[in-house]
């Protein structure tokens, strides 16, 4: 993985407060000083000598501490008018220094939640094109029926390698189609195999919005978003974000009449110039969040406003087939070492099943691989 830099602040060093700076001005001035008493102290006899040249040149150069007002004595006898006059500039220096860092406003807890991200993120990324290939078929041998979705997350990798990014970039994907057809269960897998981390938010959850971006100081439970908290505790700076059902967003009300929804919160996230220059609500820092990938899932994209069906156009999935569903079902059964006669009598089960209804969903493949897994794991009875 490779590293950039993700949050737009300087961290103060340790030494770089106001103390520390008054004693390295004090200790300048000292060694000036020295210098100069050094130079007068040679330049003395040559004058008497030979009234030399350089000596009145050296006599004449300016001396820094007279400029600034201090009074002349030994390096070791500054005086309490030096004192004041340096702790005031070093007050002075110190305090635009950490107006500069960026993060002067934030609390000491704040700042040490903050300082992972000191020296940059992590992005995972793709190697080559040829692993660019691999991963896509490997998405589409597990997930055939989300063959769009697929397609534009292979396209996705194989420009990461051309252009020569740092890290995979993926573009906000809208996947739209029925319930329990995998969608969320695509995007984990997605991010497994690039090897980053991921995460579902419900957007039916009536605080999704705060979830998402986080609150502002002074709300109930205000704190940074999830998303926010997933970079700064895994330090990898493209997760995959899946917003599960994000037609069915509520909103937020403050006391004031005030509305936030998840929608709107998402818009300037999802763009890649705004994205890269996000403040965080709660702390009131900005980060980097342009390598982000969302992954809106929907039943019906046609409930979502048009600035954000702008940002992300829906893309139409079908349901799996009856042999997609076993095909799936086997597959992750390998993977999970479940046994031949368990996965015999799934495939039965779901054969017999589909007589019945046309409406089998992945999520009833996966509930029977649950299942059979816990049934092979718990001690045999007699």
């Amino acid at each position: 993985m490779s590293r950039i830099p993700f949050i737009h602040a300087r961290f103060p060093k340790p030494d770089d407060n106001e103390q520390a700076l008054a004693g390295r001005l004090r200790k300048h001035l000292s060694e000036l000083r020295l210098r100069a008493q050094q130079r007068e102290a040679n330049v003395v006899p040559n004058e008497t000598a030979a009234g030399s040249s350089s000596a009145a040149s050296l006599a004449d150069e300016p001396v820094l501490g007279d400029d600034l007002g201090m009074d002349w004595l030994s390096p070791a006898e500054l005086s309490h008018k030096d004192r004041r006059r340096i702790d005031r500039r070093a007050a002075c220096l110190s305090k635009a220094r950490r107006a500069a860092t960026g993060v002067a406003h934030l609390k000491k807890e704040d700042l040490e939640k903050l300082a992972v991200l000191r020296d940059g993120v992590r992005l995972g990324r793709i190697e080559n094109e040829h692993r660019a290939d691999e991963l896509a078929a490997s998405l589409h041998a597990e997930f055939p029926w989300l063959s769009a979705a697929t397609e534009q997350v292979w396209h996705a990798m194989r420009r990461s390698v051309r252009e020569g990014w740092p890290g995979f970039r993926l573009p906000p994907l809208l996947l739209d189609g029925p319930p329990g057809i995998g969608k969320s269960v695509w995007a984990r897998e997605l991010g497994r195999l690039i090897g980053v981390p991921s995460m579902v938010v419900e957007a039916t959850n009536e605080s999704a919005s705060f979830g998402v971006v986080g609150s502002q100081r002074g709300w109930n439970n205000a704190a940074p978003g999830r998303v926010l908290q997933t970079i700064m505790q895994s330090r990898v700076g493209n997760p995959i974000v899946i917003i599960d059902e994000v037609e069915k967003a509520g909103s937020v009300h403050s006391s004031n009449g005030r509305s936030f929804d998840l929608t709107t919160s998402l818009l300037p996230l999802l763009e890649s110039a705004t994205a890269g220059n996000w403040s965080c609500p709660f702390f009131e820092v900005r980060f980097d969040m342009g390598w982000i990938g969302w992954v809106m899932t929907s039943n019906d994209y046609r409930q979502l406003p048009a600035p954000l069906l702008s940002r992300c156009p829906p893309l139409k999935l079908r349901p799996p087939s009856l042999e997609e569903l076993i095909d799936f079902g086997l597959q992750q059964g390998g993977k999970r070492g479940i046994s031949e006669p368990s996965s015999e009598a799934m495939v039965e089960t779901l054969r017999r099943a589909s007589l019945h209804t046309s409406q089998i969903s992945l999520r009833t493949v996966i509930r029977m691989l649950d299942l059979a897994e816990r049934l092979e794991a718990g001690p045999v009875t007699q």
